[in-house]
């Protein structure tokens, strides 16, 4: 039995799940991540940005015109990481 190790790609510094934002990398998807905000791991961010310290949570009940989630913005120390 052999098993192929695949090269996971860099991980990004900004990485959105929207695939319609400028930040997707459907790449990085393929595989599992992980995301620790202030060394707790988070399961509901939308968007990160290491460099800036942030993660885009979605707002569990407010909605914007098009009846997509408000996002909100937590800053601290953003850690990103494959499982």
């Amino acid at each position: 039995m052999t098993e192929e190790k695949k090269e996971l790609p860099p991980m990004p510094d900004r990485l959105s799940v929207d695939p319609r934002s400028p930040h997707h990398d459907a790449a990085v998807f393929e595989h599992e991540i992980g995301i620790r905000l202030n060394d707790k791991e988070r399961f509901d961010v939308e968007e990160y940005c290491i460099s800036e310290g942030w993660v885009m949570v979605a707002s569990p009940k407010t909605r914007d015109r098009k009846g997509r989630p408000l996002m909100m913005k937590i800053k601290g120390r953003v850690e990103a990481f494959y499982r």
